[in-house]
């Protein structure tokens, strides 16, 4: 897939989350319970159809390989983006980054101690998913 103003190639896996960045907009532009719970069903849905996010690591120089944590509102999550076009808005710093499968990522924050859950595009189309969240995705609750 390539846009007019810069040659960029799309992973398979995220093609689709397009879907999930209208309806977090939406849900920015109008908060309500209904627009809510379409944001978490089309995430789920594109968890079980195999749609990835592109996952920020930590920097180099520590001894295995982390999944970032970023810190909004007191609370540390995981740094999750739903295209590439997201994670550059993230900085002017270069990022390590590798594709998961949603389904992946969801299980990993709920599983830490150490964070209250994923924050999807940090600065852009956010969406904070707190571990109650991520059990409603995943089917557990």
């Amino acid at each position: 897939m390539y846009s007019k103003e810069r040659k960029v190639m799309t992973d398979q896996g995220l093609i689709g989350n397009e879907k999930i960045e209208e309806n977090i907009h939406m849900l920015q532009q109008q908060p309500t319970p209904e627009i809510l719970a379409v944001t978490l069903s089309t995430i789920r849905r594109r968890m079980k159809a195999g749609g990835q996010l592109v996952v920020a690591v930590s920097p180099e120089g520590t001894e295995k390989l982390e999944v970032r944590a970023i810190e909004q509102d007191g609370k540390k999550c995981l740094e999750a983006y739903t295209s590439f076009d997201e994670e550059m808005k993230a900085s002017t710093q270069v990022m390590s980054t590798f594709l998961a499968d949603i389904s992946q990522v969801l299980k990993m924050a709920l599983s830490s101690d150490q964070v209250e859950g994923v924050i999807l595009n940090p600065y852009n189309r956010t969406l904070m998913l707190d571990k109650h969240f991520i059990r409603l995705i995943l089917g557990e609750q």
